[in-house]
């Protein structure tokens, strides 16, 4: 018997595009909401960063994520609370190892999406959850028993349908919980938990004051306590472009509502204070003061979000906004708070930041942008006031619907998404101590490279060498990019790569790199970095975002590098396709490309093959008459293999020059009775597995027909059949397992991958949502040139997870 086990070596995704969907939590872990997933990174992983785990529990986009500060000795562990439009919040242990375990409780209620959340230990040490969604409500929920969580209270919003922001917190002296809560309105509301009736147990909040100044819609809230004081700031961000600071006092007596200082800043402002009263759990009153401490001008755009921080007793608050800028502010000696760090300004970003975070110590900085792209920066230990930038984990923000590894040495991985972009996926190398003295040889996965950035969805690529890449959007043209020389520099720097010869050649003729006019859909190559005439100004500076500049990696690029100096120029345009490309595919010596379009007949269902020295159409196969879903040339370059939305596959051999059919299964007796989605080819072009929307999945093996000069045909041998699935990619790996049998790796629609030993599909490993995806699998492929078996998959769900695959026999 076999047994397999499995470590994910690598998980790339984009953060989603709200507001409150990262938090950074005290144990130097950051959450961040990646479609319907939570994602835990690790910003110190072994000198670099890694996405160490995925939390699955959610059924559709999560919006908010929180994590509970001095949760300790909390109910149940909770460590993390998440909201999602599938109008849930679920309370999270994460430090439960196994994931499926780690969502202790759900709290379901609203009647559509949760936009915000907010989670705080009060007092007396009991958990308080606030929940704020789009049906218009608030909801306090509570702990029941150890086994559930109940909601306390519901606020009615009435006409103010959205929150945006929510903030609890103790007021000093009565104890008492506060909740701060924004919503598309100008206005921050103020409600304190009070009891419902004099002496009694259960409580309510009951708004006492609402702060008004803000002229547009308030996006974002953060608390802290003052250092050395029993006062606490509120912080606003609104779109009005102002951040406003509110201090909350203790007061022993109840004063007359007064401006406290006549100093009119402009038109609009003028500092005043304002009283309100709280019951105590002592049944004692207890008096408070409201005012103004400052309004903070310097962003041009929307402001977002903000976040307190305390380091060393001296406060410091962090703004971001979508004017492509992160602003740190701190007061001065005399109390007037100034900016002290601005960072961002990122080039090619299209709607700057949508939220920001100080670490723990607040000496790291980290902004999450529009395409779901982190950016992180720490302060220069040697330099206070200095901050560098981080190496930074990046992803997908659509659906990723192919994949290939590097067919000349399985250096690199790249994937192609709805996004609209192509991305390259490698492990830096680099060597780290491990104790005095002693080096050890490390690596971690990064983007290294984005070869185009594209005006259309991304459908499907292959690569025709390790340099040489064919792909295709939503349209009908087939796109042939090159590396350029930069590329190719940094990549074995980067991956410690020595024996190259094809970058050789590419180093000393092609490129330096690519650049994308404003108003194009091609990469155009440079061949040098022009310099601007003394009194002109050159294209570069006019548009900074579409223009390359080269440069040398010692450490994997961030993101703005990424978008605007990794292109690779393209080279060639593949006309001739009707309608819009749906699969391609490459032999494995890269001479002949197949493809295959959109179609709804026969005429449109033609393959085509092309010559990749003279790019021209060698030969058209006919076999289907619906779209062709996937194609595979068998490892022999002598056998290709089609699937189709008909029903059937076909198999085409190569005699001589050309393809002919050689067999073609039948739809109406055939096996597969739904769509065929997916194909391919084991290692020694023997034998390919075929599966299907019915769940089935097909073994074919070659089949010598009787009498000499008979042709060869295949024949299905093994039928794996899961019941109520849909099987949307399959997988040969590069080798036979020990026993001589070989492993094929199976994705499931609903996001869960499989591996058999092909024989009798003895299930060997079977790879969960929490490690998988939660959306479709798109596409499988084994790593080539590794010993050890590893897996690459992507997903609807944005996901790219490279796993690690090890097997014993027993």
């Amino acid at each position: 018997m076999s047994e397999m086990s499995l470590k994910t070596l690598y998980t790339s995704i984009a953060c989603n595009r709200t507001p409150g969907s990262l938090d950074w939590s005290d144990d130097g872990l950051i959450y961040f909401a990646a479609n319907d997933v939570i994602a835990v990174f690790n910003p110190k992983f072994h000198g670099s960063v890694k996405i160490v785990r995925t939390l699955y529990g959610h059924k559709a986009r999560v919006n908010t994520v929180c994590v509970v500060r001095n949760a300790s000795q909390c109910h149940g562990g909770i460590h993390l609370a998440t909201g999602s439009d599938d109008g849930t919040c679920i309370l999270w242990n994460t430090s439960c190892e196994q994931a499926s375990s780690a969502a202790r409780f759900t709290l379901s209620g609203h009647l559509a999406s949760v936009t915000t959340v907010e989670a705080f230990v009060d007092a007396a040490n009991n958990l308080i959850v606030a929940t704020g969604s789009v049906d218009s409500t608030i909801k306090l929920w509570h702990a029941g028993t150890e086994a559930e969580f109940v909601c306390s209270q519901t606020i009615d919003l009435l006409r103010s349908g959205l929150t945006f922001g929510m903030k609890l917190f103790s007021l000093a002296g009565s104890n008492a919980t506060m909740l701060a809560y924004t919503t598309d309105t100008d206005t921050i509301n103020l409600c304190v938990s009070q009891p419902e009736l004099a002496g009694s147990p259960d409580e309510k909040f009951v708004q006492v004051e609402q702060l008004r100044g803000h002229t547009d819609w308030v996006r974002g809230i953060s608390y802290t306590t003052l250092p050395d004081s029993d006062d606490c700031l509120l912080a606003s961000a609104s779109q009005d472009t102002f951040v406003r600071l509110w201090r909350i006092s203790p007061r022993k007596s109840l004063t007359t509502q007064k401006p406290i200082e006549e100093i009119r800043l402009d038109e609009d402002i003028t500092l005043e204070e304002r009283t309100f009263t709280v019951r105590g759990k002592d049944g004692a009153n207890y008096h408070y003061a409201l005012s103004l401490e400052s309004v903070l001008q310097g962003h041009e755009g929307w402001v977002y979000g903000v976040h307190f921080c305390t380091r060393d007793n001296q406060l410091s608050l962090l703004s971001s906004s979508i004017d492509k800028s992160l602003t740190v502010w701190t007061p001065s000696e005399s109390g007037v708070w100034m900016e002290s760090v601005r960072v961002g300004e990122v080039g090619g970003s299209s709607l700057g930041f949508y939220g920001g975070k100080f670490s723990p110590d607040g000496r790291s900085i980290i902004g999450h942008g529009f395409q779901g792209s982190f950016h992180l920066w720490h302060e220069d230990s040697h330099r206070p006031g200095l901050w560098n930038p981080g190496i930074i984990i990046g992803g997908h923000f659509g659906g990723v619907r192919d994949l290939a590894w590097d067919p000349t040495g399985g250096m690199f991985l790249v994937t192609v998404s709805a996004d609209q972009t192509t991305r390259i996926h490698a492990p830096w190398r680099r060597d780290l101590e491990k104790q005095e003295g002693d080096y050890g040889q490390v690596e971690t996965w990064h983007e290294i490279g984005r070869p185009q950035v594209h005006g259309y969805d991304m459908q499907c690529m292959t690569l025709l060498s390790r340099y040489r890449l064919a792909s295709a959007a939503e349209e009908k043209i087939i796109r042939i990019f090159q590396a350029p020389s930069n590329f190719v520099q940094n990549f074995r720097a980067l991956c410690r790569v020595t024996d190259d010869p094809e970058g050789d050649t590419i180093v000393e003729g092609n490129p330096m790199g690519a650049s994308v006019p404003s108003l194009g859909l091609s990469n155009k190559a440079v061949y040098e970095v022009e310099q601007p005439e003394a009194d002109n100004r050159h294209i570069k500076d006019m548009y900074p975002e579409h223009y390359f500049n080269p440069i040398t990696m010692d450490t994997p690029p961030a993101e703005e590098t990424l978008m605007q100096n990794t292109l690779w120029p393209e080279i060639q345009k593949l006309y001739g396709h009707g309608n819009e490309l749906y699969s391609v595919a490459a032999s494995s010596d890269g001479s002949l490309i197949a493809s295959a379009c959109r179609a709804t007949s026969s005429d449109h269902a033609q393959i085509l093959l092309w010559d990749t020295k003279s790019w021209r159409i060698v030969q058209q196969l006919a076999a289907h008459q619906l779209t062709v879903t996937q194609l595979c040339f068998a490892p022999n370059n002598r056998l290709l293999l089609a699937v189709s939305r008909d029903r059937t596959f076909s198999v085409f051999e190569r005699d001589s020059d050309d393809f002919k059919l050689l067999m073609r299964s039948d739809k109406t007796k055939g096996v597969h009775t739904r769509i065929i989605w997916c194909c391919d080819w084991s290692h020694d072009s023997e034998t390919f597995v075929t599966g299907s929307r019915d769940g089935k999945a097909v073994a074919w093996a070659r089949l010598e027909a009787e009498g000499s000069g008979g042709s060869p045909g295949f024949t299905s041998n093994h039928v794996l059949e899961l019941k109520n699935e849909s099987i949307t990619a399959v997988a040969f790996a590069r080798r036979k397992l020990p026993d001589g049998r070989h492993l094929v790796a199976v994705g499931l629609e609903q996001g869960i991958i499989k591996l058999y030993a092909l024989g009798q599909w003895d299930l060997l490993l079977n790879i969960d949502q929490s490690n998988a995806h939660h959306q479709t699998v798109k596409r499988l492929s084994f790593r080539p040139h590794v010993e050890d078996h590893q897996l690459a998959s992507c997903g609807d769900d944005g996901l790219v997870r490279v796993y690690s695959i090890e097997h014993g026999i027993k």
